[in-house]
């Protein structure tokens, strides 16, 4: 098999992989922060992990060739922001937040603890990331560049 053949099929796994790795982090995180076994900080805590690693995921999947550490990176610096706009009780902001979607996207309450667990979900996303991508056989320097 060529090079060039090699990586395509490389390429295309990884995507693949994502792909079911997203179809996995949907209905994992939803269950684990509705429905989850522990307290409540700690369900929220999970949510946020794969909240954090579907974010990931979903970038790499859409964007492949961007580097993994760099989406990581952009995920964290979003969802700070989207935590950010919480404290804003603007009409729009709160009409936004009634509905279902907006409420998982946007969240509603304001809280410094999430912060952690963005970055720790950051990091496991990377690294997830990053495992699907030596899985596949992808060249390092998509990994660490």
């Amino acid at each position: 098999m060529s090079h060039s053949t090699r990586d395509r099929n490389a390429f295309w796994k990884y995507r693949l992989c994502l792909g079911i790795s997203l179809g996995i982090l949907v209905p994992a995180g939803y269950l684990v922060r509705f429905a989850g076994p522990g307290p409540e900080w700690l369900n929220d805590a999970l949510g946020t992990f794969a909240y954090e690693v579907f974010w990931i995921a979903l970038v790499a999947l859409v964007f492949p060739r961007w580097i993994p550490r760099w989406i990581a990176v952009g995920v964290f610096v979003a969802t700070c922001g989207i935590e950010f706009l919480q404290l804003l009780q603007s009409p729009f902001w709160q009409a936004a937040r009634s509905t279902f979607v907006g409420r998982l996207v946007l969240g509603n309450t304001f809280t410094w603890a999430d912060f952690p667990a963005y970055a720790l979900g950051s990091a496991l996303g990377w690294g997830w990331v990053c495992g699907i991508s030596r899985l596949t056989g992808r060249s390092p320097v998509h990994i660490w560049r």
